[in-house]
């Protein structure tokens, strides 16, 4: 068997994508929903045309459109004599990056949300298809990250290409590249990319990644048969090999289990078939030739041989084998595969070599023929190039974004030089990553306020952002640079005065500062007024202070006659405030509470210097999210409240504060957080709320509240209820009804009689509640891990998007688990508890430090409403007023009241699972032979392409 090199595999795999990290700016929010799905799984058919994905037929995994993941490059169909009945829809379109005025030859797309220092496997798609009528494919370089992966050579217009690569990811994103080398316009078909354990593939790792050469499967049914997912739980692709002139096929329909601490897990469907020679006395061979690369001239080759025994032996029967590669032992001793466990032999580092001979022989004291189930062969690539510094490329993003900043600004900022970005300078340090240390954004058309970003650009020397249209003021954070030495901020349209910060800067000659041509900005610090004369300095003592004396008399009559009025006012609400132990009853507000209209805001007005006093100049900080931190504080009368104070690199704006601001004060119910005033006092936002002394919900799931305590059960159900009360009020109490769109377990707040309030409305829409249509959006927002599967995809939320993520909250709850188990392997909550409830132990699923104390029906009650509220579908999730009624029946049943309803899909027992319920369908552990003709790769007649692989394994 010839394997070829990825480029010459017409499905053979390769790629490593990355992409840039996620920025929240406001201007470029429609790039939150480039996230993983929760599987972890990210696809994307690059060039589909609008906003909506599909879902693939065959693996049932949702496509994105990659409108998210990039902002280059054009969208276009491939030639309609390219598309036959036998074309998967992910080859239809394709994205092209054609040069254009301003625009570096480097293009991008960022996959974001990702675990730093976790393996990822990547995968990309071309097709050319002629889509751009030049009949010239073209030849162009594919980055991962900063490290090069390979050169794309596109053969001819109908062939179909597939790289993929095994990377870890050092951020939390990761960028894949296209490389115009001028030898075409480069383009792409889609991306995938798949979270992989730590411990699988061990030759993948910081310095090195692996590029997939080849990954075949001996001996399968059908010679049609693809193997992905789900068979294969991190849906490698597994292509057939079969040769029924050289070699016997050999299948088993039981399970083939993985053994401990599995270093490559192959599936069961790929070891339950394998081949061994026709002839007995005869050697499996196949061989395969190296081709050098650019920046390799002598690549490295890692290989992975996977055996499994499908026959039951008897006791005089012996399968043992040698593995020799150009003629020298693999390993110096015989092989012996095990009865129905997944075996490996690999080289664990690169071998180099100009051809690879492999032949398995049965030693001498084997009675039976050599056998193999399947192979995968990869080249290594270095990944040593070090990325410009997180931090800086965090604000340097947010700059691109806020600005629109177009050029050559895609890829790393720094790195590789040859690419770095115009009006940049980097330095460079070894064995350290580059830093930004000049910006010159001079007479580049930037509008809107100075980028808060620029301030967390703690390497800069230099910054020039002279002669645009920026306004607003000089922001004081910019002082605490301390690298700066020169900012140039002439002939813009700033106003106000100089921060003190940057004036002692100025004053101790640490930094030159250039700010003419700013008509409304003045250099004294104190005030921007003109300077008076003594005489009529005095002049305006004597005529401010009685003016003064008159208007503080006139407003403090005005606030009296507000205030009784108020008061007096039928059906108003007061400004005082309550005490947290009065906040316990919902409020019936008239038609209209929750509508949306002007910005009247009718709590209490704060203003900042007031916030200082009441947090005692933010001294206690009690928490922190998007907004900004939480700062607990006092008001005059000793009531405690909750300060949520926008920071000013906050990833929400002045909408979503409004928007938050506004619904907590239209919307009263006691499942509902209380707000209690709000501030907008210049640049200065806040909210002030009801103290919740007991914190969030999340931080006592997880154990990380102040007593360590475990939720017993009973409280969990009773939150659960009482959160979702608060969401049945918002969907249906409300008119118009609102959509939270943020449901999670760390927005569900606790009081001191752990009552739950629903918390964190500034991502809230309304929606018209009629038949449950959809809000329109252009952007994605929520949590990872608890975002519905379906907005994701359409970029439409309904109501069901918030039973989906209370779904996922109702099984943190009866699991004590995260959104997403990070170990061994990134998984969903909702992956991980339909698997063990498919096997019906409620045991091995609810969370164990509760021992026991619940009743068994109870919880698996809740589990099956979480289980039917995170339906991939919304149309089969309940509505909350459903989710109200059967949680109702959970509280009744663990109080002994009543039981639940067996007809309704619910259990009257311990004996584990309802069998009208199909659990099965969402598990990947998969005890039979689990095969699929996947039409979303596409093969050429030989598997590879050239040189093609001619025979396969060849008995002699």
């Amino acid at each position: 068997m010839e394997l070829s090199t990825p480029r010459t595999m017409a499905a053979g795999p390769w790629l490593q994508l990355i992409l840039c990290l996620a920025v929240f700016a406001a201007a470029g929010v429609r790039q939150a929903c480039a996230q993983p799905d929760s599987k972890g799984f990210i696809s994307i058919d690059c060039g589909l045309q609008g906003e909506e994905g599909y879902v693939d037929n065959a693996t049932k995994l949702v496509l994105a459109t990659d409108a998210a993941f990039t902002d280059a490059g054009t969208n276009h169909n491939i030639s309609a004599e390219y598309i036959t009945p036998s074309t998967a829809r992910n080859w239809y379109t394709v994205r092209s990056f054609a040069a254009t005025a301003g625009a570096g030859a480097r293009s991008c797309y960022t996959l974001r949300s990702l675990v730093p220092g976790l393996k990822y496997l990547i995968r990309a798609r071309f097709k050319y298809g002629n889509y751009d009528g030049l009949d010239r494919p073209p030849v162009f370089d594919l980055y991962v990250g900063v490290n090069l992966w390979m050169t794309v050579n596109i053969t001819g217009p109908d062939t179909t290409m597939i790289t993929e690569a095994i990377v870890v990811v050092p951020d939390d994103f990761v960028q894949v590249c296209l490389v115009n080398t001028g030898a075409g316009t480069p383009f792409i078909s889609g991306i995938d990319l798949r979270p992989l354990k730590k411990t699988l593939y061990p030759q993948a790792t910081a310095t090195e990644g692996l590029v997939l050469l080849g990954r075949l499967n001996f001996g399968p049914v059908e010679p049609t048969d693809i193997i992905r997912y789900p068979a294969d739980p991190h849906d490698r692709v597994w292509y057939p090999w079969i040769d029924a002139t050289n070699w016997v096929e050999m299948s088993s329909k039981r399970k083939v289990q993985n053994v401990d601490d599995d270093h490559f897990e192959a599936p069961s469907a790929v070891m339950q078939t394998a081949i061994r020679p026709r002839n007995a006395s005869q050697s499996i061979e196949f061989f395969w030739d190296a081709e050098p690369q650019p920046n390799d001239p002598s690549p490295g080759y890692i290989a992975i041989m996977h055996f499994s025994e499908l026959q039951l032996l008897p006791s005089n029967a012996v399968r043992e084998f040698y593995v020799n590669l150009n003629g020298k032992p693999w390993y110096p001793s015989g092989f012996t595969p095990d009865y129905l466990y997944s075996g490996a032999t690999y080289n664990s580092l690169p071998s180099r070599h100009s051809r690879y001979n492999i032949s398995i022989n049965a030693t001498a004291n084997s009675t039976l023929p050599p056998i193999i189930n399947a192979v995968e062969v990869f080249s290594v690539i270095p990944t040593t190039n070090i990325a410009t510094d997180s931090q800086d490329v965090s604000a340097i993003m947010a700059i691109k974004t806020k600005y629109e900043v177009k050029k050559n600004w895609m890829g790393d900022p720094c790195v590789p030089k040859s690419m770095a970005w115009d009006r940049l300078t980097c330095s460079y340090a070894i064995a350290s990553s580059p830093r930004i240390v000049t910006v010159n954004l001079s007479s580049t058309g930037l509008n809107g306020d100075i980028s808060s970003s620029f301030a967390t650009l703690k390497a800069v020397q230099y910054l020039d952002l002279s002669n645009n249209n920026l306004t607003g003021s000089i922001p004081d954070a910019l002082s605490q640079l301390t690298s700066l030495t020169v900012l140039e901020l002439s002939g813009n349209k700033l106003n106000g005065s100089i921060p003190p910060g940057l004036l002692k800067r100025i004053q101790d000659g640490s930094l030159s500062l250039r700010y003419g041509n700013n008509p409304n900005l003045c250099s004294n610090g104190a005030s921007c007024q003109p300077a008076k004369t003594t005489r009529n300095s005095k002049l305006s003592i004597y005529i401010a202070v009685p003016i003064a004396v008159i208007l503080v008399i006139v407003l403090v009559v005005l606030v009296l006659l507000f205030c009784f009025l108020r008061r007096k006012r039928p059906g108003s609400m007061s400004n005082s405030v309550k005490p947290q132990n009065e906040m316990t009853t919902s409020y019936a507000l008239p038609s209209g509470v929750c509508e949306d209209g002007s910005l009247k805001l009718e709590s209490r007005r704060f203003t900042y210097k007031e916030l200082e006093m009441i947090t005692n100049n933010f001294q206690r900080v009690l928490g922190r999210g998007g907004f900004g931190y939480v700062y607990d504080g006092f008001l005059e009368d000793g009531t405690q409240v909750a300060v949520k104070l926008r920071s000013h690199s906050s990833s929400q704006g002045v909408k979503e504060f409004l928007a938050e601001a506004q619904i907590l004060t239209r919307i009263h119910h006691k499942n509902l957080v209380s707000m209690i005033g709000y501030c907008k006092d210049g640049e200065y936002m806040a909210l002030v709320y009801e103290y919740m002394s007991e914190g969030t919900l999340q931080e006592h799931i997880e154990g990380s509240n102040r007593n360590g305590a475990c939720l017993p059960w009973t409280q969990r159900l009773r939150i659960a209820l009482e959160s979702a009360q608060g969401l049945e009020y918002l969907h249906r109490g409300c008119n118009p009804p609102l959509i939270h769109r943020d449901v999670k377990a760390s927005n569900i707040l606790l009081n001191t009689r752990m009552e739950a309030r629903i918390a964190d409305f500034g991502l809230s829409k309304a929606f018209s509640g009629n038949n449950d249509t959809h809000v329109s959006t252009n952007t994605l927002v929520g949590t990872p891990g608890y975002v519905d599967p379906e907005y994701h995809a359409t970029m439409q939320p309904t109501s069901k998007s918030d039973v989906y993520s209370f779904g996922v909250v109702l099984l943190e709850l009866v699991t004590g688990k995260p959104a997403i188990l990070r170990e061994p392997v990134p998984i969903s909550i909702i992956q991980w508890a339909r698997q063990g409830l498919a096997r019906g132990n409620i045991e091995g699923v609810v969370d164990g430090r509760m021992h026991g104390g619940y009743d068994v029906n109870a919880v698996w009650k809740v589990a099956d409403v979480a289980l039917k509220c995170t339906a991939q579908a919304s149309v089969q999730r309940p509505t909350m007023t459903d989710v109200v009624a059967q949680l109702q029946e959970c509280v009744e049943l663990q109080n002994g009241r009543t039981e639940c309803n067996a007809n309704n899909g619910f259990y009257t027992g311990t004996s584990g699972i309802d069998p009208n319920l199909s659990y099965d369908s969402y598990t990947t552990d998969q005890s039979t032979s689990v095969s699929q003709n996947n039409t979303s790769f596409e093969m050429e007649h030989n598997f590879m392409r050239v040189p093609t692989m001619s025979k396969g394994p060849a008995a002699r």
